[in-house]
């Protein structure tokens, strides 16, 4: 799939706040082809196709149901749909490296399937000095999300983990981006079915031809 046209204009405005807050929330970073694209997906996609999230990495990967509840399906670049996206996510890449010199290497991402009652509870997605991740997207593909569905991110501040900084529903099309290892958060159980894609950008932590992350 060919990748799409865009305006570097969102990007910017995700770089700019990236350096100035460590977060961006964003009505337009993703060009409507894209979404269009993953919305095919999700229709192709049945319940077997997704499996029970678990927390940890490698040997420490384990499902904790009072943790998290979702259900997640890895996005892959054989597939075209999911292509249209990571592709996207790879000029994304290039951009925040080009303005911010970040060094993101890789990006790994997947769909995140929320049902009634399902939630994840406060966590950082890194732990400076102990993982290469370093920056979380989150992308919402829920058309119509009316309050009462909940399902709301919860965004703490960094510098006190108890203090909530902001809320950002998950409407169709809304992209968060925010750095992996400052920003505590949590989604809140959500009351009508929910979908996401979350996803990580890596930088190199390779040693000694121990490949991380794997390519």
């Amino acid at each position: 799939m060919q990748a799409p046209e865009l305006s570097l204009e969102p990007f910017e405005q995700i770089a700019e706040d990236l350096y100035t807050r460590g977060i961006s929330i964003s009505t337009n970073a993703i060009p409507n082809n894209v979404l269009r694209a993953l919305e095919a997906r999700l229709n192709e996609l049945d319940h077997d196709s997704f499996d029970v999230a678990g927390i940890g990495r490698q040997t420490g990967h384990a499902t904790n149901a009072t943790i998290r509840r979702d259900k997640i399906h890895w996005l892959e670049t054989h597939n075209e749909l999911e292509q249209s996206y990571l592709e996207h996510m790879g000029q994304l890449q290039q951009f925040v490296n080009r303005q911010l010199f970040m060094g993101l290497f890789s990006y790994e991402s997947h769909f995140a399937k929320y049902q009634h009652g399902d939630f994840y509870k406060k966590h950082l997605d890194a732990f400076k000095g102990k993982t290469n991740r370093v920056l979380t997207t989150v992308l919402y593909l829920n058309n119509n999300w009316q309050p009462e569905f909940g399902g709301e991110l919860v965004v703490y501040s960094p510098d006190n983990h108890d203090e909530e900084l902001l809320r950002v529903t998950p409407s169709y099309g809304t992209f968060v981006t925010f750095l992996s290892d400052e920003f505590p958060h949590e989604v809140l159980p959500a009351q009508h079915t929910r979908f996401s894609i979350a996803g990580w950008f890596r930088v190199n932590t390779s040693l000694n031809g121990d490949i991380d992350p794997p390519r």
